[in-house]
């Protein structure tokens, strides 16, 4: 196979090795806005990638899949050529920067019938599959509640902050995606709160360093999100599941960055970030991906489910500036969306 990949930042060069290890890609086809990026990227990979300039000239490549890395504003566009040049694509969250936007992919793709894989990972992390597994089979009975956590080590620089969507588009939507999707149950309530304690970047793009989220769930579970940008001890993501016959915990390993009292624990180097924590789910994604381009699998995150992220990260959002709780379904109604 023949793939593409734009975008040769921290994201994509990891993509990058991730696809010239698969035996099922024979090349690939690099480009990226910053053409000496894409060319450094290419020839560190040997003969097995080339490098192409513009970006618009992996749709005239021969390609049989394309992979979008590049910068959040550059997504729809670059989803949008896939799907009109018939070429299936995985995308990174977001698939659009906005709701409209992102409406707009699902659409167009529905219409080709061109798969858009959603580059939602956490859907490929063993410990989360193994919950949702849990969660199906009954093994824990009825949930009450499930708690989820993405804490980031350190902030970002100040220059992402702009197009970074805020703290529940660009960070606790993975928490809202693993919640429907281990739990199975859509979200009808959220009530959001956020704070600024550390840096007075957040605050002046009107965004948190630190927020939560409660969530109701269509069948009564519970959900509470936590997420922040200041967790010095290290990379901290978690999803806890607690039913009325057991309780299970994905993401709790010697490398999570929390330390019981009293205890004996051993300490362990840390997550350092998403790259690190995530891992072996990257390369399980790509791996579903070029499945899914040869059509030899069903699409694991098609783009509606990207949608229904992103509302409920927009309603969060409303909650937040508003103070109060919010139906989804008043997210979606404003902005014309149907489920």
């Amino acid at each position: 196979m023949r793939i593409g990949l734009a975008g040769a930042g921290r994201i994509g060069a990891r993509h990058a090795a991730a696809l010239c290890q698969l035996p099922e890609v024979e090349s690939l086809v690099v480009a990226d806005a910053d053409p000496a990026r894409a060319r450094k990227l290419a020839a560190g990979l040997g003969g097995a990638a080339v490098a192409v300039d513009p970006v618009e000239d992996l749709f005239t490549a021969g390609l049989d899949g394309l992979v979008v890395a590049a910068a959040s504003a550059a997504h729809a566009p670059l989803v949008g050529a896939a799907v009109a040049a018939r070429v299936p694509v995985f995308c990174e969250k977001p698939l659009a920067t906005d709701l409209d936007g992102t409406f707009q992919i699902v659409s167009a793709a529905r219409a080709a019938q061109v798969p858009v894989q959603v580059g939602f990972q956490r859907r490929f992390d063993a410990g989360y599959q193994a919950a949702r597994e849990a969660v199906a089979a009954g093994t824990l009975g009825w949930l009450h509640t499930v708690r989820s956590c993405t804490l980031d080590p350190a902030p970002p620089p100040a220059s992402y902050l702009p197009t970074s969507g805020g703290l529940f588009r660009d960070c606790v939507i993975h928490d809202l995606d693993s919640i429907r999707h281990v739990t199975g149950r859509e979200v009808v309530r959220v009530t959001a709160a956020g704070a600024n304690r550390g840096d007075a970047m957040f605050r002046e793009h009107g965004d948190v360093d630190t927020g939560a989220a409660l969530l109701v769930l269509d069948d009564g579970t519970l959900g509470l999100v936590a997420a922040t940008r200041y967790n010095a001890a290290g990379y901290d993501v978690r999803l806890e599941l607690f039913g009325s016959k057991d309780s299970l915990a994905a993401g709790l390993d010697p490398r999570t960055p929390v330390t019981p009292v009293p205890g004996d624990r051993q300490p362990q180097r840390a997550y350092e970030g998403f790259l690190d924590r995530f891992a072996d789910a990257y390369d399980a994604e790509l791996r579903a991906f070029v499945e899914v381009a040869a059509g030899r699998r069903a699409n694991p995150c098609p783009p509606e489910e990207a949608l229904e992220a992103f509302c409920l990260a927009e309603a969060c959002d409303l909650s937040l500036r508003e103070g109060r709780a919010v139906d989804p379904a008043e997210v979606r109604r404003a902005a014309g969306v149907a489920r």
